[in-house]
């Protein structure tokens, strides 16, 4: 059995990438519902961080969505 490091290497890397940039955008919406959170409390409005969250959470819901298809497919 030969194993062919560099794809290897490639699937390790991209996987890592993925799962960063997928932490980093689920971050970034609880970080603008938290900001909604604390403008309530104190009597403001923060639209833009609430619209930002729910683009934040449907990226993330998206990504899922392509990862559950791709393992899914029949090819």
């Amino acid at each position: 059995m030969k194993i062919d490091w560099s794809a290897l290497g490639s699937v390790f890397g991209v996987s890592l990438a993925v799962t960063v940039g997928l932490v980093a955008l689920f971050t970034l919406g609880v970080m603008g519902l938290s900001h909604r959170e604390r403008a309530t409390a104190q009597g403001g409005s923060a639209a833009l961080a609430t619209a930002g969250a729910y683009v934040a959470f449907a990226g993330c819901a998206a990504a899922v969505a392509y990862g559950i298809n791709l393992i899914m497919a029949k090819g």
